[in-house]
């Protein structure tokens, strides 16, 4: 199997790379099987597995995922709970826009040893929350402000400043569940200014706004929550990703 990372990599100016993102909280098993039945059939290029509060591990999604599609499943943590040696690769989140401790290093270190025993491909991402209307649940759990959409200004300096930290992904994110994505001029700065794949997730509820993100220099796209609502319209999402140029 290629590796993770370096699919990512080798698409940048050449392709999209497409991401679900699933949170196993927010289905039943045959919501879950037909989501991922969905993504199977519209080649997706990985599922992302995770949330802000989870009942129960995800070892068995995973197991039940894996068992129905051969898309890599990649872990997207909401916290140390959600690490599992099912899956495929680990995005090894350092939440660079806030100020919480734990969430640029703590948590880091104490899962550390775990990570590492699990085999996982880990890629070092960078995650930054930009702001929108409301609380998003991103913001409440792990206790930091998002950056002010308007400030592309400290966006594109928090991203740069990830890159020359050594993180391999940059993670633009407006919050599950957001009203709106990420602004596309806020896209083009980062990606004027940062050589590492730029991946974009939150507020996408459209092919249109996939179509609008890609062309602004998204190399990666997450789209979770408009895909629990409507599952077939993966198939157009996937569709654009493929068409799209930067």
């Amino acid at each position: 199997m290629q590796m993770i990372y370096e699919k990512i990599h080798q698409a940048q100016g050449k392709s999209k790379i497409f991401c679900l993102l699933i949170d196993p909280e927010n289905h039943t098993h045959s919501s879950l099987l037909r989501l991922v039945d969905e993504a199977d059939q519209a080649h997706a290029d990985f599922i992302l597995i995770g949330g802000s509060l989870l009942s129960q591990t995800l070892d068995q999604s995973i197991r039940m995922i894996k068992e129905h599609t051969g898309i890599p499943v990649v872990l997207f943590p909401g916290s140390l709970m959600q690490v599992s040696p099912h899956a495929d690769g680990i995005l090894f989140l350092s939440l660079i826009s806030g100020r919480n401790p734990d969430l640029l290093i703590g948590n880091h270190v104490l899962a550390a040893n775990m990570v590492r025993k699990s085999g996982l491909e880990v890629i070092p991402t960078a995650y930054i929350l930009i702001g929108g209307e409301g609380v998003s649940s991103v913001e409440y759990i792990s206790n930091t402000k998002p950056i002010p959409a308007q400030k592309t200004d400290l966006i594109t300096a928090t991203a740069i400043a990830g890159e020359l930290l050594g993180q391999r992904l940059i993670y633009l994110e407006s919050g599950s569940g957001a009203a709106q994505p990420v602004h596309p001029q806020i896209i083009r700065e980062v990606k004027k200014h940062v050589a590492l794949p730029l991946a974009v997730g939150g507020g996408l509820q459209s092919p249109d706004d996939v179509h609008r993100i890609c062309l602004a220099g998204a190399d990666v796209v997450v789209v979770g929550n408009a895909l629990e609502k409507d599952p077939l319209m993966i198939r157009d999402m996937t569709a654009v990703t493929r068409s799209s140029l930067q």
